[in-house]
């Protein structure tokens, strides 16, 4: 699809994968309102809610719905990314939130050539608490899991992406290329491995606050199991079924 007409090369567009997220709508569609500057647009892709997500949507006035009910929340953001039509995409999760001034961040990141993904530091939490332990044992492991995995990832790591005027942010994770359509779970981690090839990962000194929701039903030690066994499975190929160990919780 064609740029904007007469868009600054600049504009950001922001994508929002959604699946019965009505708890967290209202506070999401409030703040993505007053973000300074405004993205160039604002899409919210439903995966087939069964609850009121998609009415939030079209109440709010200004972010457009498109009704996706293919599988998986990769799926969803390849069907926003190619329904924009800014230069430049932050592909965010429903419950995460991005800072105020986050298209002037994403402009400013992306404006070197030779990044080729950075993404803003995931602050877990919820109305309650703060998630200092798992909040750190994920920036840590933005640094320990390329060194352990780096070997296998050389040996098995796909041709780059073709397509690269995006800019994708999954996890508030800013950067170029395409998600592949049979990834379930862990689409942030193989859009990594597909673009590692292509120029630097940076991780971006701001954060973005996220739900704590798993953790709080299943607990910060089952959690953080559950995390690295997917990440394990994943790292090593074996991804059938994966999805089942990692269950939507809303």
């Amino acid at each position: 699809m064609a740029p904007l007409a007469n868009s600054p090369v600049d504009a950001v567009a922001i994508v929002i994968p959604v699946l019965n997220e009505a708890v967290v709508m209202p506070r999401l569609l409030r703040l993505l309102g007053i973000l300074d500057p405004a993205p160039a647009e604002i899409i919210a892709v439903d995966g087939g809610s069964q609850d009121n997500t998609a009415a939030l949507v079209r109440q709010s006035g200004f972010v457009r719905l498109i009704e996706h009910a293919v599988r998986g929340r990769a799926a969803a953001i390849n069907r926003g990314v190619i329904e924009t039509r800014s230069p430049l995409v932050c592909v965010l999760h429903a419950d995460t939130i991005l800072p105020d001034d986050a298209v002037a961040v994403i402009r400013a990141t992306m404006q070197d050539p030779r990044i080729a993904l950075a993404g803003f530091i995931p602050l877990i939490a919820g109305a309650e608490r703060v998630r200092w332990g798992t909040t750190f044992h994920n920036w840590i492991k933005t640094w320990y899991a390329p060194l352990i995995f780096r070997p296998h990832y050389s040996s098995r790591a796909p041709s780059p992406v073709r397509r690269s005027r995006h800019v994708l942010s999954p996890f508030g994770f800013p950067c170029r290329g395409r998600l592949r359509r049979d990834t379930y779970v862990m689409e942030d981690a193989d859009l990594c491995l597909r673009l590692f090839r292509r120029g630097r990962i940076r991780l971006v000194n701001r954060t973005v606050t996220t739900s704590d929701r798993r953790i709080a039903v299943w607990g910060g030690l089952k959690a953080n199991l559950i995390f690295l066994y997917i990440g394990i499975r994943w790292a090593f190929g074996l991804r059938h079924q994966i999805e089942h160990h990692y269950p939507d919780i809303r």
